[in-house]
């Protein structure tokens, strides 16, 4: 699980761990957060172990996912969840710097943890893939977050490319676009007004929550639930958008 220290990924790594699922467990700085999520698996009679590193970097997020394959001694679902906006910012004011930030982790997070994990997979004709994307690749996001939507929008993308190539080998590949959740992610990047605004465009008339986002991860890891499902992505956002 790529992202797992806070959030969304902390509260999907808990409920696998609840349902027996062995994971390692994945943080880049917040190493109390994955420690703390570790632990709450292991009180409940789960395993996991956590690693730490910089997936913006494609050998560190190759060494990551050939670690996780050899402690679990095996790889059946990767999960990345990684990912953060590094400010608002509008395109014309956009430095180069801000660029390369997000398109290094967004992007090639994904990519890079994706490309070993395929690798692996498709050479045990099995597995399945779960990217996180968002709401922000198909409305290009709030005022700001143009940078972040566009690469969650290759992030889905690339989970259609995904499943078209390793469908072959037995491999399945989705994604979960969560809306506007109520995360660290919206604490460090969103004002009140911003949050304000987005509920009263929500149908169901609340922000998200981590555990709301949970089980349409749990659905796509299951084969017996989604064992025909590929290529896919499952918007959660509260009706805030209706493809």
């Amino acid at each position: 699980m790529f992202g797992a220290s806070s959030g969304i990924g902390a509260a999907v790594a808990r409920r696998f761990g609840a349902l027996g699922v062995r994971q390692v467990i994945h943080y880049n700085r917040n190493r109390a957060g994955a420690e703390e999520v570790a632990a709450d698996i292991v009180r409940i009679g789960g395993q996991a172990t956590i690693v730490q590193g910089d997936l913006s970097d494609p050998e560190t997020a190759s060494r990551l996912v050939d670690a996780a394959f050899e402690r679990l001694a095996g790889l059946d679902i990767v999960i990345n969840n990684a990912g953060t906006m590094y400010g608002r910012t509008n395109i014309a004011a956009a430095t180069d710097e801000q660029y390369r930030d997000v398109i290094d982790l967004n992007i090639g997070g994904v990519f890079y943890a994706a490309r070993r994990a395929a690798a692996i997979m498709q050479k045990a004709g099995r597995g399945t893939i779960i990217n996180t994307t968002s709401i922000a690749a198909r409305t290009g996001g709030g005022n700001g977050a143009g940078l972040y939507g566009s690469a969650k929008a290759f992030v889905s993308t690339l989970t259609r490319v995904l499943a078209k190539e390793l469908a072959p080998y037995g491999v399945r590949v989705n994604a979960v676009a969560p809306g506007v959740i109520a995360t660290p992610f919206h604490d460090r990047y969103s004002t009140a007004a911003q949050l304000e605004a987005s509920v009263r465009s929500i149908p169901l008339g609340r922000l998200g929550t981590a555990e709301d986002c949970v089980g349409a991860y749990e659905f796509l890891a299951s084969e017996r639930m989604s064992g025909y499902i590929t290529g896919q992505i499952i918007e959660v956002n509260g009706g805030q958008l209706m493809p």
